[in-house]
């Protein structure tokens, strides 16, 4: 079982994309996607949620980690692994 991951992205974002890329280098195998860009409604929960307009957010379990700089941070200061391990 793994911990799971929840993200809100949009198709073209860069940062989503890295992210994701960041994510399944540490053996991630499954996101839970919320495409702000296709569900509009989603991007206030989003902002309510995270205070944040911008994208992505991720979740993992239930920490909120912030966008791609937070989780590469996370990765550098070895904080990322534990989270990942249920």
């Amino acid at each position: 079982m793994s911990v799971p991951i929840l993200m809100y992205t949009t198709a073209q974002c860069p940062f989503c994309i890295r992210a994701k890329q960041l994510l399944k280098a540490r053996g991630v195998a499954e996101i839970e996607e919320i495409r702000i860009d296709l569900q509009p409604g989603q991007q206030a929960v989003m902002e309510e949620k995270t205070r944040r307009r911008t994208v992505p957010q991720i979740y993992i379990g239930d920490t909120w980690v912030g966008g791609c700089d937070e989780l590469y941070a996370l990765d550098r200061a070895g904080k990322l692994a534990p989270l990942l391990t249920p």
